[in-house]
């Protein structure tokens, strides 16, 4: 289940943040947590500015296991940030969430595509990326998107994620789950 960013959620997820397994590959940078909240307030105000849209995961008991973000919003593009807490790696949450933010902004908030920039020596991003069947590598199709993210010392590969392919994806599941309903 995914919520939009609240401030009472900081005391759960700050301490899942600065984890080591989560900190160095996170854009929400924080080193206390007076600044999650400070930092957590400003992805509040940039979300009614347009510029980004952000939701806290929630595991079954709705407890705050993580966050989505979708990050520089520019002519119906931008780019998609994930994490969870440690604790929660490896329970479907990531594959979860991801499906049903990407189903917000595609049919909510008018975004055509969605790229993921993913850390080349962060293997749990890319096993999670190449996973998503509906996401394609994009380094030849957006070079200059690509050039820009590759300009400091880390090193990405760029995925992009179309409308088009991710609600044709959802309706071949719901078939499938048809079909099995059916069986």
């Amino acid at each position: 289940m995914l919520k939009r960013r609240e401030l009472q959620d900081v005391p759960a997820l700050f301490p899942l943040l600065s984890d080591e397994a989560v900190k160095p590959f996170v854009r929400e940078k924080a080193d206390t947590m007076e600044a999650y909240y400070f930092f957590t307030n400003m992805m509040n105000q940039q979300e009614e500015n347009g510029e980004l849209i952000s939701r806290t995961i929630l595991d079954e008991m709705e407890n705050p296991v993580g966050a989505i973000t979708l990050y520089d919003i520019d002519e119906q593009k931008g780019f998609l940030a994930t994490w969870l807490g440690k604790p929660y790696f490896g329970q479907g949450y990531n594959q979860y969430a991801k499906e049903l933010f990407l189903w917000e902004l595609f049919m909510e908030q008018d975004i055509e595509v969605v790229f993921l920039k993913v850390n080349k020596l962060n293997n749990r991003s890319l096993r999670a990326v190449n996973k998503l069947s509906y996401a394609v590598e994009a380094n030849e199709t957006y070079p200059n998107v690509h050039e820009q993210i590759n300009k400091g010392d880390k090193k990405y590969d760029l995925f992009a994620i179309y409308k088009d392919a991710f609600i044709f994806y959802m309706h071949e599941n719901d078939d499938e789950e048809v079909d099995e309903l059916e069986a």
